[in-house]
């Protein structure tokens, strides 16, 4: 969407601040309600629930947002439940998270995770480069895919000073693609058997956004969720240094014409990213009231509600996230970048399952 979120910081007065994401947020809440209502419907006349209200949520918005674009006004609420709602609710799950879980995942989850992330981008790089596609969209593509989709692209799209063009192709295939692995993923989990810790994982390596994650892994199971929670949050940290990397080799990636503006200007070099980039306030949220929970310092009572106003909230966000997807903006980016994006995804998919294999995750 093209509003900026910022914009909910200008205006006279606290008072209107809160009204500006009002009408976005009830659109939201809306498409949350008729989500629910679709998902109730199917537990009455089919027994069970064949699609959740998080996945029907984000094929509502989509819907919604292709026979409609929602003014300025109504895209400043759309993006604030996106956006904060969605780290709220992310934040909360930290609270269904023990120790215990961690320490089960165990050192050799976490560094096949590490080297899957690292070999799917040099694969991805290597796609992109053989379909000569720009190094910047390149780039854009293989940590999109690898890391965590659009945040990965807002995070290292100042550092190589990518353009404009190349942030929002990679975003708009980035939004496409997660919805359709979230709405085929557990299509292939049960065409396959895998058992929840199993498809957990494979979730968390391959879908896009934790609150993805979430609406892929809902219809497994508790154990499903946690342990794809975790590994997505294990490859978010991983693009703290990603964005470190990058930000020691970005001025050899320079275009010519950048270096010719820049060449004598020793106070013009390309943007670092900021500490909230590399370590998301949400991921350390998460972090802490799973350490609190580990501690006991949270009731046992309150652990269940609190997981219910997660699940809400990501409703909302998912609403939010679908209502943000334009198919149509895929059009005009070209064949070889949607056979980068399809051909790199495909990568991780096949890296994913020999991980699990290697893991004997069962």
């Amino acid at each position: 969407m093209n509003t900026d979120i910022s914009t909910l910081m200008g205006g006279e007065g606290w008072l209107p601040k809160l009204k500006m994401p009002i009408p976005g947020i009830a659109l939201c809440t809306a498409i949350t309600v008729a989500a629910f209502l679709v998902e109730q419907a199917e537990v009455a006349l089919a027994g069970r629930a064949w699609v959740e209200a998080l996945v029907l949520a984000i094929l509502i918005g989509t819907a919604v947002r292709a026979v409609w674009t929602p003014p300025a006004r109504v895209e400043i609420g759309i993006d604030f439940s996106a956006k904060y709602l969605l780290e709220i609710a992310v934040a909360l799950l930290g609270a269904s998270l023990s120790a215990r879980m961690i320490a089960e995942a165990g050192p050799a989850l976490m560094i096949g995770i590490a080297v899957i992330i690292a070999v799917s981008i040099a694969v991805s790089l290597a796609i992109a480069t053989a379909l000569r596609l720009p190094l910047q969209m390149a780039i854009l593509i293989a940590c999109g895919n690898s890391i965590c989709g659009n945040s990965a692209i807002a995070a290292v799209a100042p550092i190589i000073g990518a353009d404009s063009d190349d942030v929002a192709a990679s975003i708009a295939f980035t939004a496409v693609l997660g919805i359709g692995v979230v709405v085929g993923l557990p299509v292939i989990g049960a065409a396959l058997g895998m058992s929840q810790l199993a498809f957990g994982a494979l979730a968390g390596l391959t879908v896009y956004a934790v609150p993805q994650v979430i609406a892929a892994t809902s219809s497994y199971g508790s154990i499903a969720v946690q342990a794809g929670t975790l590994v997505k949050l294990v490859r978010m940290l991983m693009l703290g240094p990603v964005c470190v990397a990058l930000s020691l080799i970005a001025p050899r990636m320079a275009r010519p014409s950048e270096l010719a503006e820049t060449a004598g200007d020793a106070d013009t070099a390309l943007a670092k990213p900021r500490l909230s980039q590399l370590v998301p306030w949400f991921i350390v949220g998460f972090v802490v009231l799973a350490l609190c929970r580990s501690a006991g310092l949270i009731p046992r009572m309150a652990i269940e509600p609190i997981r219910h106003i997660a699940t809400l909230l990501t409703v909302v966000s998912m609403a939010g996230l679908g209502l943000g997807v334009d198919v149509r903006s895929i059009v005009g980016a070209g064949a070889r970048v949607t056979t980068a994006v399809i051909l790199s995804l495909i990568g991780l998919f096949a890296m994913s399952f020999a991980l699990i294999a290697v893991l004997h995750i069962a």
